[in-house]
């Protein structure tokens, strides 16, 4: 007989109020309904996961090699809480030799990914009710705010400073602020800092700090740079403490194997910050068992060791994701200088383009009236066979028509298959 799960409760009773007021990932709603028109046989171009399939982006070849070593070699059983010495000490030498940072090896914490990095610094740094200042868009902020009971305080920033905010937005809202949350380049929009920018934001820190004392709870930033090595052209990947080094006693990275490497199963992250910062990280990760596996843990660390290998993987790698930019990016702006209701912008990091499409008000040929992101979504699919996120997904308030495609999932051939279905599509709406 099956079970009976019926306790006759409300559901808001079953779970905590943490738990029932979470809300679940907007993108993995979205993913949801492109896997079910997948199984249909729909050919798709699917824009939406900020993933890499391994048909398109493998992870190198060397990494693939050195991991079946190291379970041949029997490194099966569990890693220490903050990470396998070696790794530790290959990601010292990694940021100083390619970031200049000379972090020393307490000050480096090695996780199962980026995630539970992320939640291990709100949840060492910020007691609820304290405050957590973030642009908007970016990703998941405002589910760890709610997650520790925190203030969010959300700034929305738009496409006129590339969705990245000046210290001129930010400045009202940082004084007795706890955790400032900075990611460059940026999920969603692909865009990244540039010195300037982010040295003002840094002296606002400072000066917030300063007038606090050392009696006080500091201001710490958090900043997410794990598309860090993904920066096209001219772009050059800036952080806090390079270009301010007072910063250090105040910055908690995030940082990883995940993008760097196409690597996102192998759940190998690491983050580094102010030795103390760290520890108290560790023993939080350590209690929840959030540490990366250690086959890939030993073999990462022999490969980050390898500083051609990695240069030579990452050349290569970086030219297939930029040419797949450059042609979304291109074919928007020929439909744009068509006169058709879209726009980009230039792609400067990280696997994402940020897209327009002015839809809202248009009428469909079935009669529909679009008047959301959403519905533009939803219409895009069933018209176009194309899949996008709109940036409601990343706490940006507005139908304002600015969507997220990554393209770490889709070929050239997709693409170019792709762009002309949704531009037919679009010629249809009036």
């Amino acid at each position: 007989m099956p079970l009976d799960f019926d306790t006759h409760h409300s559901e808001d009773l079953l779970v905590s109020d943490m738990a029932a007021g979470l809300k679940g990932s907007e993108i993995l709603k979205i993913a949801a309904d492109v896997r079910e028109l997948k199984a249909q046989g729909r050919k798709l171009l699917d824009l939406t996961v900020g993933d890499f399939s391994s048909q398109q982006f493998r992870i190198p070849a060397r990494l693939e090699a050195l991991i079946a070593d190291a379970y041949r070699a029997g490194e099966s059983n569990y890693p220490p809480s903050n990470g396998m010495p070696e790794l530790r000490e290959a990601v010292r030498k990694l940021l100083l030799r390619e970031l200049h940072l000379d972090y020393p090896v307490p000050g480096i914490l090695v996780a199962g990914g980026a995630r539970p990095l992320i939640y291990a610094t709100y949840r060492a740094l910020v007691n609820p009710g304290e405050t957590v200042v973030y642009p908007v868009p970016s990703w998941n902020n405002n589910h760890y705010c709610h997650q520790l009971g925190a203030r969010g305080i959300a700034v929305p920033v738009g496409p006129e400073q590339r969705f990245l905010p000046s210290a001129k937005d930010l400045a009202p809202h940082l004084r007795d602020a706890r955790l400032l949350a900075l990611c460059s380049p940026l999920n969603p929009a692909g865009t990244a800092f540039s010195a300037d920018a982010l040295g003002e934001i840094c002296d606002l820190v400072l000066a917030e700090n300063e007038r606090r004392g050392k009696g006080v709870r500091p201001l710490y930033v958090m900043y997410d740079q794990v598309y860090w090595m993904l920066t096209f052209g001219n772009v050059r990947h800036v952080n806090p403490v390079s270009l301010r080094p007072a910063m250090a006693p105040f910055t908690v990275f995030v940082d990883g194997a995940s993008k760097a490497l196409a690597a996102t199963g192998l759940r190998v992250g690491w983050g580094f910050g102010p030795p103390r910062v760290m520890q108290r990280m560790s023993d939080i990760i350590g209690h929840v068992g959030a540490w990366a596996p250690r086959p890939e843990q030993v073999a990462t660390a022999r490969f980050l060791d390898e500083a051609d290998a990695v240069n030579s993987y990452r050349e290569n790698y970086l030219a297939e994701v930029r040419t797949r930019l450059d042609m979304l990016h291109g074919g928007f702006q020929r439909m744009k200088a068509a006169g058709m209701p879209v726009d980009s912008i230039e792609p400067m990091g990280a696997i994402y383009l940020t897209l327009r499409i002015n839809a809202h008000g248009r009428t469909t040929p079935e009669g529909t009236t679009l008047r959301t992101n959403d519905e533009v979504r939803r219409w895009l699919l069933a018209a176009a066979s194309c899949a996008l996120v709109p940036f409601q997904a990343f706490a940006f308030a507005g139908d304002t028509g600015w969507f997220r495609a990554s393209v770490g999932a889709v070929s050239s051939a997709a693409i170019e298959e792709g762009l002309p279905r949704l531009e037919a599509a679009l010629r249809t709406l009036r």
